[in-house]
């Protein structure tokens, strides 16, 4: 019976001492694959953000009580193909928001680089304080309340199909779009033409405008490359 209970505290110290080992190797085998993942490693987290590059820079035109505005949005992008739907994100606080649930409509102006300097500008202006309308020669389409700029070769009027107020800073707004104008000249086979169009990017976090470079590839062609 003596003999039997050290034979068991033996057995049971040697459990204790196995799993030690077990952990302690395991622990150091751990580390030492994070230590090799870490250096081979490229890439480095910089936090949650906006970081979709690059983002076009668009006009969202509106009637506020009864008079057009204009904003500078970059967080925007087409989100439906039948029907066409376009969204883009406003910050509760802005000017225009109004305007477009009062329309139940907007417009979406591309602007070209040579108009970069007035996209700026209603970008970093309130319509509360300023008319924008006066600096573009303005005209209407179908909806008859979305002020549209003629001097950007490309807009679309769009009505507005739902507002959401509830994700955050800003408000979400979906619009179909209900017809397309487009400078003849900027037209290639009946389509735009990115180039001719010659659009201003945006990167949110240097805060810098960009245009577009060159063509490099067509859609359906590249893929017959990867073997």
């Amino acid at each position: 019976m003596f003999l039997k209970t050290i034979d068991d505290k033996a057995k049971f110290k040697f459990k204790i001492l196995s799993r030690i080992y077990w952990k302690l190797w395991f622990g150091r085998e751990r580390i030492a694959l994070k230590s090799i993942m870490e250096a081979e490693m490229t890439k480095k987290a910089i936090g949650a953000g906006s970081y979709l590059y690059p983002m076009p820079t668009v006009l969202i035109g509106t009637l506020v009580h009864g008079k057009p505005n204009f904003i500078t949005i970059a967080y925007c992008g087409i989100v439906n193909h039948e029907p066409p739907v376009f969204t883009f994100g406003s910050d509760k606080n802005h000017y225009s928001n109004l305007g477009i649930k009062q329309n139940g409509c907007f417009s979406v102006n591309l602007p070209s680089v040579k108009l970069l300097a007035q996209t700026d500008f209603c970008g970093t202006v309130s319509g509360r304080e300023t008319d924008k309308s006066r600096l573009f020669k303005i005209f209407y389409g179908k909806l008859e309340r979305a002020p549209m700029i003629d001097e950007c070769p490309l807009t679309m009027e769009c009505k507005l199909i739902k507002v959401d107020e509830t994700i955050g800073s800003h408000e979400i707004f979906l619009g179909e779009i209900v017809e397309t104008y487009v400078e003849n000249e900027c037209l290639n086979n009946g389509i735009p033409d990115i180039a001719k169009l010659d659009p201003v990017l945006f990167s949110m976090y240097d805060w810098r405008y960009w245009k577009v470079g060159d063509n490099v590839g067509h859609v359906g062609h590249e893929s017959k490359k990867v073997k």
